[in-house]
């Protein structure tokens, strides 16, 4: 019977052009997971790694002079403050006498580099000329992180166990005061919009409002949402405080006007420090488990793109936001310590 179309035949049909859409969607599904595959692969690449002087031991915090060029880094397990220029990308120095140093900061307009040097419970001076210690000032019990105010020309800084913030007159470099934060002190930074100090209290779970002029605590707020608050830095941009909660490996999007958190992100394993590139818009969140974690400020707020592998330990970040350039030190990276230097695909 020509023409006749059997109802077996028709079923057929139809069962292959649903096969034909079903493998069609799944073809568009590992097309999209690829893309996102080869998205996090290629959010970073490496510039280079440059092998830093010393032994296998731990760095901690860095501090870039973007007037230079140059980046100094703290080799906490050597004792050291490391010369780095980010122009030419070759270590100027290797300057001894920092046991156990954590946070560095330079301050161009003072030509000075300070150190907590924690074994000898002091900050060190280091002259950014001569790159000699110039002065040795009492520091607490186990100083850490820095922040300088310019208008009252006050150095601050966060005395980790015990308690408090230790205020360094830098005109004079002596200690003048001493702050009672009330528990475990974490990261201190100046917000140059607002002219006050910030630092996070990890034992209470507050970020703590500073006034420089008298040196006096003005408030405190809590911080839901995370744990043990403890690496901190102030998009003074927008008006946000982004502080990374070793707790629960949280990271916090805190509104400075309205004095709340706004959001709460995941980060990778053990976050330490912070870094913004401002030119990118994108916030480093380095993490001891070898991970990084990347943000972008975007639309009016912050989103996550991706936790990118670094290396081990890479728990420390410096950004310059000219170049794009993102500075990682490792500690063991084929047996010896490295810089790794790293730059985004968005600078492209």
């Amino acid at each position: 019977m020509i023409g006749h179309k059997s109802p077996g035949l028709n079923l057929s049909h139809k069962h292959c052009g649903q096969g034909t859409i079903l493998w069609f969607v799944l073809l568009l599904l590992l097309v999209f997971a690829s893309a996102e595959t080869g998205r996090a692969q290629n959010l970073l690449k490496t510039i280079a790694d440059v092998r830093l002087p010393g032994g296998k031991t731990r760095f901690d915090y860095q501090s870039l002079d973007p007037s230079t060029g140059y980046l100094y880094l703290s080799h906490m397990g050597d004792g050291t403050v490391v010369v780095f220029d980010t122009k030419t990308d070759k270590v100027l120095a290797n300057v001894p006498g920092f046991p156990v140093v954590t946070g560095v900061l330079v301050v161009p307009a003072l030509k000075s580099v300070y150190a907590s040097v924690t074994r000898n419970h002091e900050i060190g001076v280091l002259d950014t000329g001569k790159l000699v210690v110039s002065k040795r000032i009492k520091g607490g019990k186990f100083p850490d992180g820095l922040a300088y105010s310019p208008e009252t020309h006050k150095l601050f800084v966060s005395d980790e166990s015990g308690g408090m913030e230790t205020v360094i007159d830098t005109q004079r470099n002596e200690r003048v005061d001493t702050i009672q934060m009330g528990g475990e002190v974490g990261n201190t930074q100046y917000d140059p919009a607002s002219h006050l100090i910030y630092a996070c209290v990890q034992t209470r779970n507050e970020l703590v409002e500073i006034n420089p002029q008298t040196d006096k605590v003005q408030a405190r707020y809590r911080l839901p949402g995370g744990e043990h608050p403890h690496g901190l830095y102030i998009d003074d941009q927008h008006g946000k405080a982004y502080i990374a909660c070793e707790g629960d490996n949280k990271l916090l999007a805190f509104d400075l006007k309205n004095h709340s958190v706004e959001n709460v992100f995941p980060v990778a394993d053990g976050p330490d420090v912070l870094a913004f590139d401002r030119g990118l818009q994108l916030l480093y969140v380095a993490c001891e488990s070898g991970s990084v974690s990347v943000f972008r400020f975007s639309n009016g707020k912050l989103e996550k793109l991706e936790d990118f592998k670094v290396g081990a330990n890479s728990h420390s970040v410096s950004v310059d936001s000219e170049t794009h350039h993102a500075y990682f030190p490792l500690k063991n990276v084929k047996g010896s310590p490295v810089l790794r230097i790293m730059a985004p695909a968005l600078a492209e």
